[in-house]
Order: structure tokens, then sequence, then C-alpha cells
């Protein structure tokens, strides 16, 4: 039947596979509703929309996501509707669960994940693609989405990595982009409604309905076709799919108080990559720093108020029991009220064990006022900031105006006021970038450690230098950019590598912490490619492929190997390679896989954007300068919100004195 708890056939299985506990559910403030939790209409129609969520990667990495937290949250706030999580399962799992004939599962109510009406797929990075098919075809769902039918979940793509779901459009019905809140909810209204009428014109009536809206993307009703050298001739609406718009839109939310989610986060059973209660206090970013997708697409920039942010750090609090807070975006340090929201915060919970943290904080925004308030419940951990190149000028390239000078003073002011080791995070392979930007990154390290033993006194400093590929991104002004080669990304990391160990000096004092070329490559076929990279896909999962984001699972000579085999054997595929699509540098005009995405960014700026780059100028942030016309704003009827907003996080209640003092209002 429909909705039946699976667990009494999967527990026998759980002493047979590692961290059986991520299998189990049952989680602090988790959620099981009724099946039928919406009713039957008159003619005994189903009413209840049911959604599986899915993050595509193991349930450590996966359940503390914040994306899929708030939509599970949001969703089970309805009366009709109800949410279930699902994660990746473990190799061991899914040889246990093919050997006793069950299915892909969710961890709160252990039911069939095909049994849903929707399955949504929240990708944060592109290595996660191959977990969707081992999850689909667990499930008894086809893997291409044209095989489906009525009883079939519709699978829906979303996250990031959604913002080019071209690769994975076989395996998808649809995808959103941008903010989920909203747009789940505007979901749930049109299946609820399709399932109230009797589901009237079957599975691709539904998809016609969500694709009409103009904000789901159902790749289905799209026809692609292709010039004989390889390139996109275009990108239209099926002959057939009337009513479906050429270009589909972003979803933006633009008031997050109005959205305090989670309001019960999820406490994890088993370990998981966060150990923390998380509130996200502004979502985008217009530093304009040119590598960074997620700065791009999530523009502009909203602030969540003080208050907002006081309110959900108490009730979070109380409803989990954790002893951190992360003060979450993509650049914490840069909200208006920062200063006085760490300060009242710190206040508060003075004399607990509660601690407050925020993510790698931009050098130009770090300041020691504000790294005592965030240590003052005596928690001091090691500091990481992302100079992302190693020379001016390529920072200069890349739009991070971040000068060697303002890394000495931040980490001069770190050292001197205690703090003994600092992480500094590049990348390479960044356009125009050469050996000598590379190596400037060990000079860079030797003077950080000079410098924390000049300020300190002492000769137990430390720094540790991470390094990561780049990977040039849809949305961004180096999507036409060519990406290095793995022989010449590997050749310059050792080169680096040779020059820090023969610093005598201070090379002992540096931790190199680096990736090869082989994941990045990957990735970037997978990020910028189309429609025929899904084969690939599809090839390397069927050879084994799994958790690719991990390295003891990765295998680029798999990833190769298919990818040579079906652009060789596939005659839609003759003109394109591996190289194809990862170090060819694009033109301007171009027709890009992603173009009839409509992220808000304008194509035309962008490109002049990507020439400002090559000609290495720097751009200003919008968010204090005139505007610079990147067509987010007037293109999405949205605008920059952002404080000082004149509040306070007072009165509030000092969690940590002898009795509770009612602080007067100022």
């Amino acid at each position: 039947m429909p909705g039946t708890s699976l667990f009494s056939a999967l527990e026998p299985l759980l002493e047979r596979v590692t961290k059986p506990i991520q299998y189990v559910g049952g989680e602090l403030n988790s959620t099981v509703k009724d099946w039928h939790v919406g009713g039957f209409g008159p003619a005994g129609e189903e009413l209840t929309t049911r959604w599986a969520l899915m993050y595509p990667d193991a349930y450590e990495v996966g359940l503390p996501n914040q994306g899929v937290m708030i939509l599970y949250e949001v969703l089970n706030e309805r009366p009709d509707a109800l949410a279930e999580r699902t994660y990746a399962v473990w190799p061991d799992m899914e040889s246990a669960l093919r050997e006793a004939g069950l299915p892909q599962f969710t961890v709160d109510g252990h039911r069939s994940v095909r049994d849903f009406d929707l399955l949504g797929v929240s990708f944060s990075t592109e290595l996660g693609y191959t977990n969707l098919l081992t999850a689909l075809d667990l499930a008894g769902i086809p893997l291409h989405a044209a095989e489906r039918g009525d009883a079939d979940p519709v699978v829906l793509a979303g996250g990031h990595a959604a913002f080019n779901p071209e690769p994975v459009a076989a395996f998808v019905d649809a995808a959103v982009i941008g903010d989920g809140e909203q747009a789940v909810l505007t979901i749930t209204d049109i299946v609820g409604e399709w399932k109230a009428q009797g589901r009237p014109g079957g599975r691709r009536e539904l998809l016609l309905r969500l694709a009409r809206t103009g904000g789901v993307y159902v790749p289905g009703f799209y026809d692609v076709s292709y010039l004989p050298d390889g390139r996109i001739r275009r990108v239209a609406p099926s002959a057939d799919a009337t009513g479906v718009p050429w270009r589909v839109g972003k979803h933006t939310v633009s008031d997050l108080d109005a959205w305090p989610y989670p309001k019960q986060p999820l406490v994890p059973l088993a370990e998981s990559v966060h150990e923390r209660m998380s509130v996200e206090i502004f979502r985008g970013c217009t530093r304009g720093c040119r590598f960074c997708q997620a700065g791009m697409i999530t523009r502009p920039v909203r602030e969540r108020s003080i208050t907002g942010v006081g309110e959900m750090v108490e009730r979070g609090l109380a409803a989990t029991g954790f002893e951190e807070v992360g003060l979450l975006s993509l650049s914490s340090a840069d909200h208006s009220e920062i200063a006085a929201m760490t300060k009242g915060l710190a206040d508060r919970y003075e004399g607990t064990q509660t601690g407050l943290s925020l993510p790698s904080t931009r050098v130009d925004a770090f300041n020691i006022d504000l790294a005592n308030e965030l240590t003052r419940g005596g928690r001091r951990s090691g500091l990481t900031f992302a100079p992302e190149g190693g020379s001016e000028r390529i920072r200069r390239v890349i739009n991070k105006m971040v000068t060697e000078e303002d890394l000495i003073g931040t980490v001069a002011a770190a050292y001197g006021a205690g703090w003994r080791q600092v992480k500094l995070y590049f990348m390479c392979g960044l356009p125009t970038e050469t050996d000598e930007d590379v190596l400037q990154i060990a000079e860079l390290a030797a003077r950080v450690i000079e410098t924390g033993r000049r300020v300190s006194g002492r000769r137990d400093i430390r720094c540790t230098v991470s390094i990561g590929g780049f990977v040039p991104k849809p949305h961004t002004p180096f999507q036409w950019a060519a990406q290095l080669g793995v022989e010449q990304t590997d050749a310059r990391l050792l080169r680096l590598r040779d020059a820090i160990r023969a610093d005598r000096r201070h090379g002992t004092s540096i931790g190199l912490r680096y990736h090869d070329g082989k994941p990045g490559i990957i990735e970037g076929l997978l990020s910028r490619g189309d429609r025929r990279v899904g084969r690939v896909i599809e090839a390397v999962w069927r050879d084994g492929g799994r958790f690719d984001g991990w390295s003891e699972h990765f295998s680029h000579e798999r990833w190769t190997r298919c990818a040579a085999e079906v652009f060789a054997t596939d005659p839609e595929c003759a003109a394109v390679d591996l190289d194809w699509y990862t170090t060819r540098e694009r033109a301007e005009t171009e027709v890009l896989p992603w173009d009839h995405l409509d992220s808000g960014l304008d194509k035309e700026w962008l490109w002049q954007d990507w020439q400002d780059a090559l000609e290495e100028t720097p751009v200003d942030d919008c968010r204090w300068t005139p505007c610079f016309d990147c067509g987010v704003c007037p293109q999405l009827g949205t605008s920059i919100e952002v404080g000082p907003t004149g509040k306070t996080l007072l009165p509030l209640t000092v969690v940590g004195s002898g009795r509770a003092d009612l602080l007067e209002q100022m």
C-alpha cells in the first residue's frame, strides 16, 4: 500500500552496513505526518501533496543543508502537504537494498520514494549527479524522464547547480532556479489542484501547468539543435508545448524576515559536517567577485534584520540544544549591522557555553572587535581568510580587491590579539594566471608567518594554505573562459609546493593543502555541459560511479574513459570531446546551454565584466556605489535590502546571568 513504512524490512539490514544510525530517522524536530493528511475530495480523490526532498550526498553532509531543512519545514507547515527527507545511501546499503529487493526510502517515515508526488533534489555541486541516478534506480523510477508514467513522481531539481540543469535534463522532469521557499508552495498549489480535479491530462498536463508559470523549467518542452562544429544553434519551446515561455525566470524572496526558517532546526543523530545551529543573516552578494557563481546568481543582497536574527537564534537554540551558532551568508562580516549583532548576541549568551562563528571572512571586513565578540564565549578557533589569488594583479582580474598590505595588516592584528593560526584560501587556474601569480602565494605565506612571529613574539605561529582548482561557472563573467588543464594545474601546484619547502626559515610553519586538477576538470565538464553530457553521466553511473564528490570514490580514469567512449560513438557528439567542454574559450556570440534560464543578470553586462577582467579593471560593490546595471533589480522587480535598521537586540534576557534581567529598550 502506498505510504506504508518499510522499516520492519529495513531493520535487519542495519547491522550489515556502516553508520546504520544515518538511516533510522527520528531526529529532534523531524516530522512524520499521516499519509492522507490533506484528506479526500467528494469523489475520493487524493488532496495531499507529498514531497520527498533529497540532498544527493551522505546523511552527514545532507542533514545540515539549510536549503533542504527550510523547504522541509515550510512544506510541513501546510495542512494539505507533507515532506520527508532522503539522502544518498552508501554503496554497502545500496548493495543490501538491491539484495533484499527494497527501494530508496525516506528517513522520516521510511516510505518508498516512488510513492511520493514529487522528488525534489537539491544540487549544491554537480558531482552529485551520479547519486541521483542511484536513487532513481533504487526507487524504481525510470532514469529517463521521457519514460515515466503517471504513477511516477515528478523529479524536480533545485540548488545552485540547477542554474544549468542541461547535463541532467534527461533525468529530471523539471528544474527551479533561485530561492525555493515560495516556489515549492506554488508548485504544491498546482499539484494539489491537479489532483483535486482528478489528474486531468495525466503527467503531461501537470508538467504543462508547471511550465506555464514561467518559473519552472521543464526540459522536455524545449528542443535543442546544434551547429556542425558542436555549438548550440538554438534552444526553443517545442511546437506542441503551447504557452511555455522562451525564458524561465529566477525566484527571489525579498523579505527574509517574513521567512524565518528553519524555526525548528534538525539535530542529527550521527556525526555531521556542521555540529551547530545556523542562521542565514543575509542572502546575496554584490562584491562582484567574477569567479563566484553563488554571488552572481543570488543577487540582490537582502539582509535579515538584527531583531529577526536575534529571534531566530533564541528560538533555534531553545529548539536544538546546540552550543554554537553559525551566522551564515556569502560574506557575513558585510552585514550592515554585524558589529551590533555580534555584540548583542555575545551579551545575551555571556556565561553560557554558546559560541558564535562566521564562515570564511573577507580580509577587508575583519576587525579585532568583531573577532573578540565571536570568541567571548571562550572558543577561539583558527581564522580563515580568502584572498583567492596570490598576486595583486590576479586579484584585480577576479575583482577581489584585497592588497597584500591589507592582508598583512589583518593577520598582524589577529596574531597580536592572541591567535596562533590562520588559514588562507586561494585558487589555481584563474583566467590569465601565470606561474608567477601562483608562486607569490608562497611569498605571501612567508610574510604572514614573519609578521605573526614579530607581533606575537612567539615561534609557534602557523599558516595553512589551502588551494582549490578554479572551475568556470554559468551566469558569471568567467562563463566564457578556458579552464586550465589537468597537467598544467598539477605542474603549477607542484612548483608552489617546492617553493614552500625550499623556504627553510618559514616553510615548516606553512601547511599546504590542495587537490590535483582531476576532479576540477570533471566538475568543469558538468558545470558548463549541455544535454549531450547526460550520456556521459549515465555511462559513468553504469560503470559504478558513486559519490564523485568524495576523493576516495572519485575516479578520473572512469570519467575520462566513459566520456571518450560516448563522444566517439554517439553521432550527435561527433564534434565535441572533454577538452571542447572545458579548456576551450567561448566567443561572445555563442549560445550557451543556460541562456534560456534567466538569472536576472544581463548577458551583455557579464560579457563587459569579462572584458574588464582581461584588462585588469576592478568594479566596486554596488551596495555603496551607483548601479552598474547588471540587470537583476529591474528585471526581477527587486532591490537591494540593507540596513542599518536603527534597531537593537534589546530588550533581551541575559541567559548567562544568575537572574533574568530584562534590559530596558534603548
